[in-house]
């Protein structure tokens, strides 16, 4: 099951990641998700896993997962 919209403007793509704890984990995601072209605006919830991430056109799952890496954390797959 993909959990994904799409509107005339925006994306909302909601993606699964392991590891996350805390409001630290939660901001170096965010963080990282952020720099990624197109995307305008991250929120990532470490009691669920779940990262959500509206962005002006659907991103690459790659680009995401190297993010999510990059903040040290493992990228299991959409919502």
């Amino acid at each position: 099951m993909t959990a994904q919209t799409e509107t005339p403007e925006t994306v909302t793509t909601v993606y699964k990641v392991s590891g996350m704890s805390c409001g630290h984990c939660e901001g170096s995601v965010s963080a990282e998700i952020s720099e990624l072209p197109g995307v305008g605006a991250v929120k990532a919830v470490a009691s669920t896993g779940e990262v959500t991430v509206v962005s002006a056109t659907p991103l690459e799952e790659a680009a995401v997962r190297a993010a999510v890496d990059e903040a040290g954390f493992e990228l299991v797959g959409r919502a």
